[in-house]
């Protein structure tokens, strides 16, 4: 394909959430833009990341139900996990998916560019020796599983998620390095499988980012599936052995496992790419910008995985349709990464938006909590799922954290997201309705609670 003769307005390098959600967007808005892939649109999300971990996780869930039926009144019985079955499940949701985006990028009349790209100027990128030139360029090259210094990954018995969501067999066991989302994610579902699991975690809590409550929820509900987990401590080395590897930590302590999935992180692909050739300003290989994603040079912004934000498919979304309205004249409102709801999908799910206790303590200096056992929530006890719904508010002031544990609790979080992005206080949601029975109750309970009117509390 040609290179437009004259200037496009939007030309993305990199065809991922981010990418091609400025794509759709500017295209929307009437720009010409070429969107440049070195795989396939969709990137790291559709192909290796969210979609395919949650068809493994749901394949996961449909097992535990199998095997526990009885508890329900149902007699039946697992059988066993064809992986060549929930790899071809999986792959169907993603092939899917794949395709309507093709259709989408086709619609949109946007020049497509298959290869890999590289920034030549502040104007400029050069794929497949050929040179396609914007007024404008943004950067969404993404993110890759990263290792740590010296542990080398062998892509059999030393794996990343990108392996890991290939494996054409069950493990029988398996240590996780990193007990953060991703972590957290592979244990769940392994563990659905009949894998053996042990997550090895630095720091004191799994889902370290999460407020600290709800990572104790969560380290309950995963003793209780018997998953293993080694908190504050160091990985210190790994050796194979004959049926697969022996991992040493720091205070001494060692485990032997079939395999070991490190997930300890993603970082940015930048290296290579003409960046800092171009002047653009970078930090340990992520590219800096400011609110609206512009980084140093006028003509260049950065979005997705590339940039210190929060590494989530729908941030990605939301700063590349940001960069698009920007580049096209509208005069966007930056994004409130606060206000951007964040999701485990381990069983049970941890859900979140706005700030963790310890955050708006230091923000504000006193707060309310209160927190909601599920146990008083009727569909959460039709699903046989515990957990909570912990609220946290501003003194005399809107509500500033919402965290949330429990089976499916991530479908809760889009109202929750609401709540603290328009500054509701407690008494704004207890006048509101929830629909009996629904575990969206619970959020209506807890509101309820903490404008001093509780309905199904105890104590």
């Amino acid at each position: 394909m040609s290179a437009p003769t004259s200037p496009a307005d939007l030309v993305i390098l990199g065809g991922g959430s981010g990418g091609y959600a400025a794509a759709f967007r500017a295209s929307e808005l009437g720009l010409n833009v070429v969107l440049i892939e070195k795989d396939k649109v969709g990137g790291t999300c559709l192909h290796r990341g969210c979609i395919p971990t949650k068809a493994l996780l749901h394949a996961g869930e449909v097992a535990d139900l199998a095997r526990e039926g009885e508890q329900f009144g149902v007699k039946t019985s697992l059988a066993g996990i064809d992986m060549d079955g929930v790899n071809s499940y999986k792959d169907g949701v993603v092939a899917k998916l794949y395709k309507g985006l093709q259709g989408l990028v086709k619609a949109r009349k946007i020049t497509y560019v298959e290869g890999e790209g590289r920034l030549t100027s502040p104007t400029t990128v050069e794929v497949n020796g050929q040179t396609y030139e914007g007024k404008h360029i943004l950067l969404a090259t993404g993110s890759y599983a990263r290792s740590l210094p010296g542990l080398e990954v062998d892509g059999t018995k030393v794996i990343t998620s990108d392996h890991a969501l290939n494996l054409d067999r069950v493990p029988a066991s398996a240590i996780i390095l990193g007990g953060g989302v991703i972590g957290c994610e592979f244990a769940s579902a392994w563990k659905s499988f009949g894998v053996d699991v042990t997550i090895i975690e630095a720091l004191p809590h799994l889902v370290p980012l999460e407020d600290e409550a709800a990572s104790k929820l969560l380290e309950r509900a995963f003793r209780r599936r018997k998953i293993g987990f080694e908190l504050g401590s160091r990985f210190s080395g790994v050796q194979n052995t004959e049926n697969g590897v022996k991992v040493s930590l720091e205070n001494g302590k060692e485990i032997e496992a079939e395999l070991l999935l490190v997930a300890v992180g993603r970082g940015p692909v930048s290296e290579g790419l003409g960046y800092e050739e171009a002047g653009v300003q970078m930090d340990r290989g992520y590219v800096l910008v400011d609110e609206y994603c512009s980084t140093n040079v006028p003509t260049v912004s950065a979005v997705g995985d590339l940039i210190p934000t929060l590494q989530l498919a729908h941030v990605g979304f939301g700063e590349g349709i940001l960069v698009a309205e920007k580049v096209a004249g509208l005069n966007p409102a930056p994004i409130d990464y606060a206000g951007v709801p964040r999701i485990t999908y381990s069983d049970p799910e941890v859900a979140s938006v706005g700030l963790t206790e310890a955050q708006a303590k230091e923000r504000y200096g006193e707060v309310t909590t209160l927190t909601y056992d599920l146990a008083g929530n009727g569909r959460s006890q039709i699903l046989k799922t515990t957990g909570a719904v912990k609220l946290i508010q501003a003194p005399d002031g809107p509500v500033v954290g919402i965290h949330m544990v429990g089976s499916r609790v991530g479908e809760l979080i889009a109202e929750a997201q609401l709540i603290y992005n328009w500054e509701a206080e407690a008494d704004d949601v207890a006048s509101l309705i929830h629909p009996h029975p629904t575990q969206s109750e619970a959020l209506g309970e807890a509101h309820l609670a903490l404008a001093g009117k509780p309905l199904h509390v105890h104590g």
